[in-house]
This record gives structure tokens, C-alpha cells and sequence, in this order.
């Protein structure tokens, strides 16, 4: 299974300071994020995609190459592609781009986006998202497979005898998992291509996890592609740790409070109790980890929110470090104890070419 962390990339002021990192700063911070990541043994990072302030990330396949020329080992995800605002044909590219720069070790989770400015600064309708999301995927899986493409469809020209360039990286398709917060249809999608999908579920209770995972690993199962328990599943998290639980809160609180994805709406308490957010002990986030399996069956990756809100990167830095050491190793055998043997782990693609007999 897979650990790793995700970041939204906010610009957001320091609560207890009143400090605001610049852009500059806040993009260096990530890097830092990623690179610690790999020293402290974690499986991923993964950057999403904004174009409006107070998020940075705006160019996820920049950052992830500089990533890549500076570790050996961690994948290099996004938390999202906006496939609705991208042209196909250019992620098609950059991403099979960064494959090769990173020798395999890259896969992308494709999402509609969900903040409605954005979509007429690249000319589309928030209105279209679904349908925007569902055929530029199958442009994009269509890249991938054929050399020559002919297509045609209503949000973009039509391509005649079209090659993208440069070919997959061994001719094995980056990885790509559909992200999701709410919508049924990208379960859907996810599904009909045998695909991961990625339930960014802090926002959730866990009864809406279990139903849209569960619907994804019915259709996984009806489509064809294995048994529902073999479908590909990742899910998000948060966590906040220090040794005493209450120093945890009380030093999260005003952090929380502000937080540009969640800050001025539920109590800290409340949203510990309805959402896999954990702020406590380190052994407190490993119980709440270790059950979620329990609700939606063995998955393949966990990736944790941990930069965001104002926290000073010397503070990140300290979690990922707890993350890494103390609560990674623990869940891995957690996760890994009676796991049935048919269950794949995470695609990567060093499996993907021995399942292909490349090597």
C-alpha cells in the first residue's frame, strides 16, 4: 500500500503570526514538502492544479520534474489535472513528457475542478463539467493507446491522423486515477476504464465514503476488470500529531479555523467526528487510519493534507517526520495483516511492465 502527501498549494497568512509567505516562498515550501516525503520514506507526493489565488500550483508538471531530478524512489502524482479546463492533447504530452524525466516513476489523478472562475478563463462552461471530464478522458486514453488518432467530439477541433509526442515511456500509459469529492459519475468513469479512483473524502462522512466506493467497485466488477475487492481505490486525509492530544488541538485550532478549504464553517470537534480529519497523538491518527478499511474494504493508497491553513513549513516538515516514523510503519503492517493475496497493491510502472513481460 502507499503513503504519501498531497498539497492544494495555498498562500494563506500564519493565524499566530500574521506572517503571509510569498508565492515565491510558499512553492519553495512545497518542494521542501516533497523531498522530506522521500527522506522519512513515504511512497508519494502529489501537487493539485489552481489558477486563482490563494493557490500557487499552476504548472503541476514544472514542479514534479524538479522533484524528479532530486530524489530516486517517491512517485510524482498530481492531486488533480483539471481535465476539464486542459486540452487533452496537451496533458497527453506533458505528462508522457515527465514519465520519461522521471524514468516511470509519475501518475496523474484527472478532476473536473470545482471553483467556477476558473472554467471561462479557459474558455469552457462549469455547467459542462461532466461531460467535459468524461470525453476529454477518452481523448486522452485514446492518446495513449494509438499511434494515429482520429477524433472528433464537442469541445474541441477535431484531430485527423494525430501522434502525440513523445510516445509512453516503454509504451506503458502513465497511471491515472479519477479524483472525486462528490460525483457519482467520475466513480462511474473510473469504472468503466478499470482505472484507480481517488475519494478525497476530507470533506465527508464516512457513510458517503462507503457509498461512492462502494458504487466504484461494483461497476470495477461489472465492467469486467476483476473482482469488486481488486478494484484500485485511494482515499485523502488529514492529520495533526504532538505526544499529548490536547497540545495537538490547541496548537491546530487556530489553523483550522482559518482554513481556506474548510476554515468558518463546523467547530474543529465537529469535523474531527464527521470526517477523517485527526488531530491528537500519533497513536490516535493510527487507530483512525487502521479503520478505515473496515469501512471501505483493502485499498492502495492513503495520502495525507498536511501543508495548508498558515502552518510554517518548519512545522510541516516536524509532521511528515511523525508521519513517516512513527504512523507510516505502524499502518503498513496494520494494512497489510490479512490482506488477501488477490488484492493487487498500487499500479506502478515498474508492475505494469512485468505485467506486460518487459522485463
Amino acid at each position: 500500500m502507499q503513503f504519501g502527501i498531497f498539497s492544494v498549494g495555498d498562500v494563506t497568512p500564519d493565524p499566530t503570526t500574521g506572517y503571509t509567505p510569498s508565492e515565491g516562498e510558499r512553492i519553495q515550501a512545497m518542494l521542501a514538502i516533497a523531498l522530506k516525503a522521500e527522506e522519512v520514506g513515504l511512497d508519494v507526493f502529489a501537487t493539485g492544479e489552481h489558477h486563482n489565488p490563494p493557490f500557487v500550483p499552476s504548472s503541476p508538471t514544472t514542479m514534479l520534474g524538479w522533484i524528479a531530478a532530486r530524489t530516486e524512489r517517491i512517485v510524482l502524482s498530481t492531486a488533480t489535472t483539471l481535465i476539464t479546463t486542459n486540452d487533452p492533447v496537451k496533458i497527453a504530452e506533458d505528462f508522457a513528457m515527465l514519465q520519461h524525466v522521471a524514468a516511470g516513476r509519475v501518475d496523474l489523478m484527472l478532476g473536473r475542478g470545482n471553483m467556477a472562475p476558473v472554467y471561462p478563463w479557459f474558455g469552457q462552461d462549469i455547467q459542462q463539467g461532466i461531460p467535459l471530464a468524461i470525453e476529454n478522458y477518452d481523448l486522452l486514453h485514446r492518446l495513449w493507446r494509438e499511434r494515429e488518432v482520429d477524433w472528433q467530439g464537442r469541445f474541441r477541433t477535431p484531430l485527423e491522423g494525430f501522434t502525440t509526442t513523445p510516445w509512453p515511456l516503454d509504451g506503458i500509459p502513465p497511471i491515472v486515477w479519477h479524483g472525486s469529492i462528490r460525483s457519482p459519475e467520475i466513480a462511474e468513469q473510473a469504472a468503466y476504464y478499470g482505472n484507480g479512483f481517488f475519494h478525497n473524502n476530507i470533506f465527508w462522512p464516512i457513510e458517503f465514503v462507503e457509498r461512492i466506493v462502494g458504487l466504484y467497485r461494483q461497476r470495477f466488477e461489472e465492467r469486467g476488470h476483476g473482482r469488486a475487492d481488486q478494484a484500485i481505490v485511494g482515499l485523502g486525509g488529514q492529520a495533526f500529531m504532538r505526544p499529548n492530544s490536547q497540545d495537538a488541538v490547541e496548537e491546530f485550532r487556530p489553523y483550522f479555523d482559518v482554513a481556506p478549504v474548510y476554515g468558518h464553517g463546523p467547530s474543529l470537534e465537529e469535523y474531527m467526528a464527521q470526517t477523517p480529519l485527526a488531530v491528537g497523538s500519533p497513536q490516535q491518527v493510527i487507530e483512525r487510519y487502521a479503520g478505515m478499511r473496515d469501512h471501505v474494504g483493502d485499498y492502495q493508497r492513503q495520502l495525507f493534507l498536511m501543508d495548508h491553513a498558515g502552518l510554517p513549513l518548519s512545522t510541516v516538515l516536524e509532521q511528515i517526520e511523525i508521519l513517516g516514523e512513527e504512523v507510516v510503519p505502524v499502518l503498513r503492517k496494520e494494512m497489510a495483516r490479512d490482506r488477501p493475496e488477490h488484492v493487487p497493491g498500487a499500479p506502478t510502472h515498474e508492475s505494469r511492465k512485468q505485467a506486460a513481460g518487459l522485463e
